[in-house]
């Protein structure tokens, strides 16, 4: 085959794609941003509440309560709040639902985008500095009062431990050493996350006090929804260890809730 060597070369139809998947929907112009001026006090926003993680020798347990709130009255009382984020990783959400859900698939995708192009899982400090920037670029939401803040925990598969990760509206992140809560209802789970936790508790014992934490906050906070084991409405509990992510079996939640429930007055 020939041709003339001055031709100019032809344009790539395409851009080769790199280790970030939201990164590629940016030059390829298929990103969703957020734009326009919101009042949120006009708009019938669902906002998710409590969501808490604890640590224990080799793992981490997380806990979200199920009711998602507009204003005073509720909007959902079976919502989901702690996703898989991968093999040994899960983030909890609180704040407006919806923005909080589309970045949690979006976080889902670009972990497993980047282990598809690079051929490795991100560690999981890397995963918590990327949750952190996606936190980040919601800011103009934050502004006008949409806010999302997540919670992160997982397990290090280099340091062999279970860690847990905070942020704030602006993106800043934050390792906790003992156990983390974000939400309406945070101030009281961690109040009684104080009082009960220790460095050597067990599986079981994490589940525990921090289904406890969750009945503490859910008294005092109205936006927070404990168990109602008369409706079969039950948090969601999740263990994350060296064998990597589970949910943990609906009866098993139900009896720690049933312990909860007996044990906070």
């Amino acid at each position: 085959m020939t041709g003339d060597p001055s031709a100019e070369p032809l344009p790539l139809i395409a851009p080769v794609p790199g280790s970030s998947f939201s990164g590629l929907l940016v030059r390829l112009g298929l990103e969703s941003p957020w734009s326009g001026q919101v009042d949120p006090n006009r708009l019938p926003v669902a906002e998710a509440t409590t969501v808490l993680a604890i640590r224990f020798p080799g793992g981490v347990a997380l806990v979200g309560d199920r009711q998602a709130t507009e204003g005073n009255l509720v909007a959902h009382r079976r919502i989901q709040k702690v996703f898989q984020a991968d093999e040994f990783s899960a983030v909890a959400i609180a704040g407006v639902a919806g923005i909080a859900l589309e970045m949690v698939r979006l976080f889902q995708t670009e972990l497993e985008h980047y282990e598809k192009i690079r051929s490795h899982r991100l560690s999981l400090e890397g995963k918590a500095t990327y949750l952190a920037r996606m936190v980040r670029n919601q800011l103009p939401m934050a502004f006008q009062g949409l806010v999302v803040v997540p919670l992160f925990a997982g397990y290090d598969e280099e340091q062999e431990t279970g860690r847990v990760f905070t942020y704030d509206v602006v993106g800043g992140r934050y390792e906790e050493q003992d156990f983390g809560a974000t939400g309406s209802g945070s101030k009281e789970a961690k109040a009684f996350l104080r009082g009960f936790y220790r460095p050597d508790l067990s599986e079981d014992e994490a589940l525990d006090i921090g289904m406890g934490a969750l009945v503490a906050a859910a008294q005092e906070d109205t936006a927070t929804g404990g168990p109602d084991l008369h409706r079969g409405i039950l948090p969601n509990l999740v263990i994350v260890t060296s064998a990597g992510y589970h949910d943990v079996d609906p009866e098993r939640v139900r009896a720690v809730a049933e312990r909860a429930l007996t044990t906070i007055r």
